[in-house]
């Protein structure tokens, strides 16, 4: 007999994921917290009501793929230009100093000999806390009155850049840790031929949409077209490259995003899908992944050790490459404290190495945990280092 339950489970997500939402944002904490918290609480971490299923695992893989898309639209190329190589140095750093520091004290941790896998995992754990989540950041600067200082746009062009630093590193560890292992010349052979095809494609996708934002750009077809465009995009860049499909997703966005009429409708439409199903799924499904209650004291001493070490890279990586700027030490520690947060694109990055035996499921709690934390303490800091800040 067909089972209901699935629309069961949807309702619990959905309800439950806006109510501790709303909550999170009464404290100055994006949504997204809330909705992590609801999946622990009704997961195996809780009350045990929600466990993974597939039409959770599929939904949340669509969950993550939209908001990939909607990240490359949302990208501003000539905030990117303006800021320009200041902006890159900083991102470079913000993503090398984690790299090393955090995938070293995983090293340390959790490798008990020397192998190509263990030395792929640490990286992986490196590459997750690389990626800085600017949301948070921007919501507590413009409660500041700071989003339009130099320390506001510096930290939103460097935070873009790093993100696409490490999809791309993404794109490079998931080839080389599949099935066992593969060549590394191989791996950047595909990754080479992946941007040749996404040039190629991106050409005549962009010049087509151009031609139909003219009179169609606030159509039902162009969001349509847009989103079959994205899952060709993710599908082609897994199957025949090896690449992760939230790479294909994102570039996808990136090549429509300075198509004015059609990227602001499209980019409406596909945020109203995702935020109202598929995004509370994919945050949901992460936290009912966080089986917190079976955390070793080991896994729980890496989790303390390594939301410091998270703090610090940071704000030594981006402040240190902003001093290097010749910004004052005021504006280059606002700096390196806003790139201090992980949030979206660190869960995506932690769910997808767990799909590719790149996160232990006994050590995904913990990377949860750390990134949920960096969120939490973002604000705190920045209101105690910007709060007075004039120039």
């Amino acid at each position: 007999m067909e089972s209901y339950d699935f629309l069961l489970v949807l309702a619990l997500i959905l309800l439950s994921t806006k109510m501790f939402g709303l909550a999170t944002e009464k404290v100055h904490l994006p949504q997204v917290v809330g909705a992590l918290i609801a999946g622990i609480i009704l997961g195996p971490s809780g009350f045990g009501i929600l466990r993974e299923t597939d039409f959770l695992l599929k939904t949340s893989e669509i969950g993550v793929i939209l908001l990939m898309f909607t990240a490359g639209l949302d990208t501003d190329l000539n905030e990117l230009k303006k800021t320009g190589l200041m902006s890159a140095l900083i991102a470079v750093f913000g993503v090398l100093i984690p790299l090393i520091f955090c995938g070293g004290l995983y090293y340390f941790f959790f490798a008990e000999s020397y192998s190509y896998t263990n030395l792929l995992k640490a990286v992986f754990t490196g590459v997750i806390f690389s990626a800085t989540s600017v949301s948070i950041t921007v919501e507590t600067l413009s409660e500041m009155g700071k989003i339009k200082t130099r320390v506001g746009t510096t930290i939103i062009s460097a935070a873009i850049i790093d993100d696409i630093i490490g999809i791309i590193m993404l794109s490079v560890i998931s080839g080389l840790g599949k099935e066992g292992g593969g060549s590394p010349l191989a791996v950047l052979g595909k990754i080479f031929w992946f941007f040749v095809f996404i040039t190629a494609v991106g050409v005549i996708v962009h010049y087509l949409f151009k031609k139909l934002n003219v009179n169609h750009g606030k159509s039902k077809r162009a969001a349509v077209w847009a989103l079959a465009y994205c899952f060709l995009m993710s599908f082609g860049a897994e199957e025949f490259f090896g690449v992760a499909d939230i790479t294909g997703a994102y570039f996808a966005g990136l090549i429509l995003c300075n198509i004015a009429k059609t990227k602001t409708f499209v980019a409406d439409k596909i945020t109203i899908a995702s935020y109202l199903i598929f995004s509370p799924i994919f945050f949901a499904s992460i936290g009912i992944k966080t089986n917190i209650s079976g955390l070793s004291a080991q896994a729980l001493l890496f989790a303390g050790i390594l939301f410091v070490v998270a703090i610090v890279t940071k704000i030594v990586g981006c402040g240190g490459a902003a001093k290097v700027c010749r910004m004052t030490n005021r504006q280059a520690l606002g700096i390196g404290i806003g790139m201090v947060s992980r949030g979206e694109v660190a869960l995506m990055l932690v769910q997808k190495g767990l799909m590719l035996k790149l996160v232990d499921e006994a050590i995904f709690p913990a990377l949860v945990l750390v990134i949920i934390a960096t969120v939490f303490i973002t604000p705190i800091l920045l209101n105690l280092t910007m709060k007075d800040y004039v120039e």
